[in-house]
């Protein structure tokens, strides 16, 4: 039986080239790029080129491009980098109830050590207002920190309206974890108004353990590491050649082909929306009107369901998709992000996520609603009342 993987947000198939590119890098530069010696200056010469490359792609300059273990690490280096400085204790960050694990934990972890966190709640479609992010803010204020698309519902927040009202607050810094937009969502770092954005190389057909941090040219951050100061002081730990090498090919490749793929995987997202109206048992949690989410992730709800019956059901059939987020997905918990969207404890805990990428096309979502119904189908006389 064929094999349809849908679950892109939580990590995407390696493009053919990033493989070769990476095993070739771990078999003739294997030197550390930090050494002296001349193999080690090979290294770090090709760690630089892949420094400007991902540089120009983005429009930053070299020096705003910090190379990281992946969303995760570039998450927390943003917000314990200006909130974990000396001094900053008492002050007051600005978030959303919707921000992914290691942006939500991360506050709460700040907020134990004495920061003031405040939350922002979402509306129906998932989606923060920026009338509620001027309201929040307070004489304390240093960071304000807004995902650009949510990883369980695809959900765009504004982060364009958002940094236009932070230019008024120039003492505020502005921090977007961008990893499930990269790729997908249009971005333009040079005329935004954001001063940290988060990225991870798997989630745009990179390799795993790579990533980047885009810090603005002189915002000073804590590392969070200290060791040999690799990054520009700010991140410590020797370079992985092949991971940021194969980043950075990965990145050219889904920046260049980004227009045709977003047109295509949004006539995906439609059709699979128009096929979930058919089989009455599934609610979409995800904005319908595509105007407000990225192109590439779909979350359905069967409430009165536990979602992983319904995923390995769907397993059976040659179908994966994930429950909440893969960091979260292990959780028996209702998703916080739906339950903070106000879809109550039914829907937050019977939802599935279904993400797709380049390898899909029209008639593998067709496959996938057929083999939704027929799962639903046998699901149906097992409702909990």
């Amino acid at each position: 039986m064929k094999t349809y993987y849908f679950d892109h947000s939580a990590s995407t198939p390696p493009y053919e080239s990033v493989i070769r590119t990476v095993a070739e890098l771990m078999a003739e530069h294997y030197a550390n790029p930090s050494a002296l010696h001349r193999a080690g200056t090979d290294a770090g010469k090709l760690v630089e080129r892949a420094r400007s490359a991902v540089a120009a792609l983005l429009g930053a300059a070299t020096a705003e491009v910090v190379f990281t273990s992946g969303g995760t690490e570039s998450n927390n280096l943003a917000l314990k980098g200006i909130l974990g400085q000396t001094g900053r204790k008492g002050k007051h960050l600005i978030t959303t109830a919707i921000e992914h694990s290691s942006v939500h934990a991360t506050a709460r972890q700040l907020e134990s050590e004495g920061v003031r966190v405040t939350y922002l709640m979402p509306d129906a479609n998932g989606r923060v207002s920026p009338a509620e992010v001027a309201a929040a803010i307070a004489e304390d204020t240093v960071l304000v920190s807004v995902m650009h698309v949510n990883n369980e519902t695809g959900a765009l927040q504004p982060i364009d309206e958002i940094g236009e009202l932070l230019r008024g607050h120039p003492r505020i810094r502005f921090h977007v974890d961008g990893v499930q937009a990269v790729g997908k969502v249009p971005f333009d770092w040079a005329r935004s108004r954001v001063d940290l954005y988060s990225a991870s190389a798997h989630k745009f057909r990179g390799p795993r353990g790579a990533g980047y941090l885009l810090v603005r040219e002189g915002l000073k951050l804590r590392p969070l590491l200290a060791g040999g100061g690799q990054e520009s002081d700010i991140r410590s730990g020797t370079h992985n050649l092949p991971g940021i090498v194969g980043m950075a090919q990965a990145l050219r490749l889904a920046l260049e082909s980004m227009p045709e793929r977003r047109a295509r995987m949004y006539e995906l997202r439609r059709r699979l929306i128009d096929a979930v109206w058919d089989i009455p048992e599934l609610v979409l949690n995800s904005p319908a009107d595509a105007d407000l989410a990225s192109p590439q992730i779909v979350n359905l709800s069967y409430p009165g369901m536990r979602p992983e019956v319904l995923l390995h059901m769907l397993e059976e059939h040659g179908v994966l998709v994930s429950t909440q987020s893969a960091c979260s997905s292990k959780s028996l918990k209702p998703s916080r992000i739906l339950m903070a969207m106000g879809l109550g404890e039914a829907r937050g805990a019977g939802s599935i996520r279904v993400s797709f990428g380049d390898e899909h096309d029209t008639g593998d979502i067709d496959t996938l609603a057929e083999r939704l119904r027929i799962t639903v189908a046998k699901l149906k006389p097992l409702e909990r009342d």
